[in-house]
């Protein structure tokens, strides 16, 4: 696990090699196999490899979503808010779950978050998404995240680049 997380880095770019079916259904079981708080299970996953739709995705935000135009695949997780007070929190396990196993086949991802940011100045990135995806309205959309091969290899971030300094011990002031 420390291993996958060594080397693991946000990739924006992928290239047009198909994921196989085989590593689609393992990524769908990582996503079922996230830790959910008391079991709640508020999550939802759409997966998507409509390519006009990816690139739609693209423009979800003004910033920072560009990268879904060359991703094969993305992942829209989306929560109903009404069956957990913690589903934030659950989506967000449940895409680094994706993330890791995504990892783990040989693939590379990035996370682009929707929630709290604007697609223009009347819609949010999450009504933009959801009303793209059909998805129905008590749905909230934080998290959508694109998953390929890459089309060039990135080296995980060196140990010397790690901020220790966030590390406390008994108190935050030692």
């Amino acid at each position: 696990m420390l291993e996958l997380l060594r080397q693991r880095r946000s990739v924006r770019s992928y290239s047009a090699q198909a994921l196989e079916n085989d590593k689609i259904k393992l990524l769908c079981e990582a996503l079922l196999r996230a830790p959910s708080s008391r079991n709640l299970q508020p999550c939802q996953f759409l997966l998507v490899d409509d390519a006009d739709i990816l690139k739609r995705f693209a423009a979800a935000k003004p910033h920072g979503t560009s990268f879904f135009q060359t991703a094969p695949l993305a992942v829209v997780i989306a929560a109903d808010p009404a069956i957990s007070d913690v589903w934030i929190e659950d989506c967000s396990v449940a895409a680094f779950a994706l993330q890791l196993a995504a990892e783990d086949l040989g693939l590379k991802s990035c996370w682009a978050q929707l929630r709290l940011r604007s697609h223009d100045e009347e819609h949010s990135a999450t009504e933009y998404v959801r009303d793209l995806v059909g998805l129905p309205e008590q749905m909230e959309v934080p998290i959508v995240i694109a998953v390929g091969y890459p089309d060039q290899e990135l080296a995980g971030h060196p140990r010397s680049s790690l901020k220790n300094g966030k590390i406390h011990w008994n108190n935050f002031s030692s």
